[in-house]
């Protein structure tokens, strides 16, 4: 695992769960797996103080544990991956929202927040955050985290069992029947837990986790439509909607090539989940341009011709983009002709590379061992032997792309722009500290002086005691803020589509 990403999971999960926790992820990061024994020997800390840190971690997802091969004890695995998306949070709370509406995001944000949880607490705990409080809210939730269940967002967290070995050892059972099934729930009791009366929760035993699989399905859907939408139109990317729809029925979602989806079960399905005649009129066309770009392949002729969603090809072109993008960026739209020349050609000579690219030979020189330099080209070295006493035998330099090295650099740029990003954060607000807490009680004062219906000038005149100095140094830090916050939700993207197509690659 690369350093960077090391350095980002440790300030994550100090910003989110404080030192103690960190020094146990610094700790874990370095070895695939730890017993107990070890971890409190290398960090330095009390058995009491890595027990509750492994136990935050193991109820967040973030570490994983199973027997030892003697089946005496536990290891403890580290999942970085795990640790990064709680940076994805925010974008799993909008999804629900959008979809589901605001009862279900805070439903979502709260088991999030939890971890692990049985849903009666999640739903007793999401009423302080809904406009009503009675029973109809209640009965509102209850339906809310069914619907969440039933869509595939939450699942049933793994359950203990005891181990073949020892009878005192634990492990975690994956396989359960039905991991969307929803628990009943009586209304009644919900009510009493609510009032804080004493009673036995009816669904203690079981957890739910949030199904982080669901939503990087959803995830990537939109990054595939969104692409249609750009390289032909809307009409083209709703096509490509119900073609995502039908490959997950017949297909496992992750899988590199969809199953064949018949043009006729397209049609139905346009015709009857759709009303844009104009998309139904061009079907046919829209699939042969989609058919051109690689994004569909043609399996046979039946049934007026079987297609195959190519999802290994749409991200490796979605990835050649993203490369592209970053090094006009960069580098510049010359540089970025060379590289495309390259990647067209496989393998090219110096001098072959200004012809192609239409370069000046200065120019091209210049940006071919800068784009070298900066490992987004490889040089393989060809000798041929001289025959006799004709000197020394002569190189041929040919310059080439490796995808797959270049996506593992550009993750560790990702990874350290996104500890850059939290770091320079941190210290905007640890700066600031004084100044945004005053800004907020000011905030807080007025909204309650504008209920009590206080007049305009004695708001105005509470609101003068932020000087303008102040003003500009708060308005200065926000725009900054925000920025930030836009950054990292860009960076993460990247991530998420580098990560794909790495996945799709193996």
């Amino acid at each position: 695992m690369s350093i960077q990403l090391g350095k980002l999971c440790s300030r994550i999960i100090e910003q989110h769960f404080g030192e103690v926790v960190r020094t146990v992820v610094d700790d874990m990061f370095a070895s695939i797996a730890k017993p107990l024994s070890q971890i409190i020997r290398s960090t330095g800390l009390t058995k009491s103080e890595v027990c509750k840190s492994l136990a935050i971690l193991i109820k967040f997802n973030m570490v994983g544990f199973s027997l030892n091969k003697a089946r005496t004890g536990y290891e403890y695995r580290l999942n970085c991956d795990r640790i990064v998306m709680i940076l994805r949070y925010p974008r799993y709370v909008h999804l629900i929202q959008t979809k589901f509406g605001h009862e279900s995001a805070v439903l979502m944000e709260e088991l999030l927040r939890s971890g692990t949880q049985c849903a009666s607490y999640i739903i007793i705990k999401s009423m302080s955050n809904v406009d009503g409080k009675d029973n109809n809210t209640l009965a509102l939730l209850r339906d809310k985290f069914g619907d969440l269940a039933h869509e595939n967002y939450i699942t049933r967290a793994p359950e203990p069992k005891p181990s073949d070995g020892s009878a005192e050892l634990m492990e975690l059972c994956h396989d359960i029947p039905n991991p969307f099934l929803m628990p009943e729930l009586d209304l009644r009791i919900l009510k009493d837990l609510h009032e804080g009366k004493p009673v036995k929760v009816p669904d203690e035993d079981v957890h739910w986790v949030v199904n982080v699989e669901q939503f990087h399905i959803d995830f990537r859907n939109t990054i595939m439509v969104t692409a249609i939408e750009r390289l032909i139109d809307s009409n083209a990317g709703e096509c490509m909607k119900y073609l995502l729809q039908l490959m997950r029925e017949r297909t496992n979602p992750w899988e590199a090539v969809s199953n064949p989806i018949a043009l006729v079960d397209l049609r139905q399905r346009c015709e009857r989940k759709s009303q844009n005649v104009e998309m139904l009129r061009y079907l046919d066309q829209y699939i042969s341009v989609m058919e051109s770009n690689e994004y569909l392949s043609k399996f046979d002729t039946k049934g007026g011709g079987q297609f195959t969603v190519n999802v290994k090809r749409i991200f490796e072109q979605l990835t050649w983009a993203c490369i592209e993008n970053i090094i006009v960026e960069k580098y510049g739209s010359k540089a970025a002709r060379i590289f495309r020349v390259i990647r067209i050609k496989k393998y090219v000579e110096q001098e072959d590379i200004q012809k192609e690219a239409m370069v000046p030979a200065k120019d091209a020189k210049l940006l071919t061992y800068k784009l070298l330099e900066e490992n987004f080209l490889q040089i393989q070295t060809f000798r041929k032997p001289g025959g006799g006493n004709a000197g020394a035998p002569k190189s041929f330099f040919l310059f080439y792309v490796n995808q797959p090295q270049i996506v593992s650099m550009l993750l560790e740029l990702s990874y350290k722009a996104l500890y850059n990003s939290i770091t320079r954060l941190t210290h905007d607000k640890t700066v600031n500290k004084r100044l945004i807490e005053k800004s907020q009680r000011l905030e807080s004062i007025v909204e309650t002086m504008k209920e009590r219906g206080e007049s305009d000038a004695y708001i105005n005149e509470i609101l003068e005691t932020l000087t303008p100095p102040e003003q500009e140094i708060l308005a200065k830090v926000k725009l900054r803020v925000k920025s930030l916050y836009s950054a990292e939700i860009g960076i993460d993207e990247t991530i998420f589509m580098l990560k794909l197509y790495q996945e799709y690659q193996k």
